[in-house]
């Protein structure tokens, strides 16, 4: 199940108050100075002093928790935990001894929580003596480059980027403004990268297409002289695999996020805010649609079209163009509603086979008889 999760860290940046914020190190805040950044309402004590997260049926005294998914009600009863975020429409049945926080979304005021202290904590600047960047290319303002990160030809980088060690960037690459690039990826000649991003380790962006033409001698290989683009606010998983195009460009559309162990072919194009599981993979020349979800070990044939909103399932095998808003099942892949109709026979399939074999003996006695 994919969660949308929509909300600005530029707000949160802006924040009206300041806090040494560490959430796993030794710190204390207020659940007043908590309800000022969440814009939420506090229920008891504003000035009760938290230390520390912890699940809701683990809280101990100085804890933060937050109650998002109905099955953990039951903890709110007796939690230890100093303060729980709760949404605004959460309805207690029975005495709560803790405090709460009633903001819009518990679960969304718990990730900006999240984000904002991942973003402080990752918030380093200056660049490592054993780095290797040419001189011609460009550095914005406030960047991190760690050791052993090499930087090629006319590539640019821009303001609060954060390059992780052992990284390497190919020549005229193009990165944009608080970009987030961890260990050991790599991103080949030419690609753009946008604002916003975050790719994780082992991650190769612009890796030649599979692109091979058959001939006496075997298969001579196609050149790849194409890019890839990935537009803002994208978040693509360790070890996955974006190729670059044949000719043009693979283009992955702002908003979009990929799991881990995913292969992006040659001259894919992705939508905006479609989420993809891992282990999937899209063949060349592909296009989907925005506002997918694409479960885990997914496989698209090469050539489709998959429109807006379309939601395929897990170990799915599409081999043909889909419509807006479908929603399939199955290798190939059918409807999901007659999807599950049609498993009910499959799973009867051996007492089917037996039953027809019973009949077709009947039927043979009586024409003997």
């Amino acid at each position: 199940m994919f969660v949308n999760i929509s909300y600005s860290i530029l707000k949160l940046a802006k924040a009206r108050i300041r806090l040494n914020f560490s959430i796993f190190d030794p710190m204390e805040f207020s659940a007043k100075q908590i309800a000022e950044m969440l814009d939420g309402v506090v229920e008891g004590n504003e000035n009760v002093m938290l230390s520390k997260l912890a699940k809701i049926e683990e809280g101990v005294e100085g804890s933060l928790s937050f109650l998002a998914n109905p099955q953990y009600t039951k903890y709110i009863y007796d939690t230890k935990a100093s303060l729980v975020i709760v949404s605004k429409d959460f309805v207690a049945e029975e005495a709560i001894s803790t405090n709460l926080l009633r903001v819009d979304d518990a679960y969304q005021s718990f990730a900006k929580l999240l984000d904002f202290y991942s973003k402080m904590k990752s918030n380093k600047e200056g660049i490592s003596e054993k780095s290797d960047i040419a001189n011609s290319a460009k550095m914005g303002n406030k960047t991190y480059v760690g050791a052993f990160v090499s930087i090629d030809e006319n590539s640019t980088i821009g303001d609060g980027a954060q390059i992780y060690p052992n990284v390497s960037i190919g020549s005229n690459v193009s990165i944009g403004s608080n970009v987030k690039i961890f260990s050991n990826a790599v991103i080949y000649d030419d690609c753009v990268i946008g604002d916003d991003c975050t790719i994780h380790s082992g991650v190769i962006i612009g890796g030649d297409g599979f692109g091979f033409a058959p001939s006496s001698g075997g298969y001579d290989k196609v050149p790849q002289i194409g890019n890839v683009i990935i537009e803002n606010n994208v978040e693509i998983g360790a070890n996955t695999c974006i190729d670059r195009a044949t000719i043009g460009s693979t283009i992955i559309r702002k908003g979009v996020k990929l799991d881990n162990l995913i292969q992006i072919a040659h001259n894919v194009e992705i939508g905006e805010n479609t989420v993809i599981a891992s282990q999937t993979g899209v063949s060349g020349s592909s296009k989907i649609g925005k506002n997918c979800i694409i479960a885990g070990q997914v496989g698209i044939v090469g050539h489709l079209t998959i429109g807006d909103g379309v939601r395929i399932a897990g170990q799915s095998g599409i081999t043909k163009s889909l419509k807006d808003n479908e929603v399939v099942q199955g290798s190939p892949a059918i409807s999901h509603s007659d999807y599950k109709k049609s498993y009910v026979y499959f799973k009867r399939l051996p007492n089917l086979a037996k039953e027809i074999n019973q009949i077709k003996s009947l039927l043979k006695n009586k024409d003997v008889n």
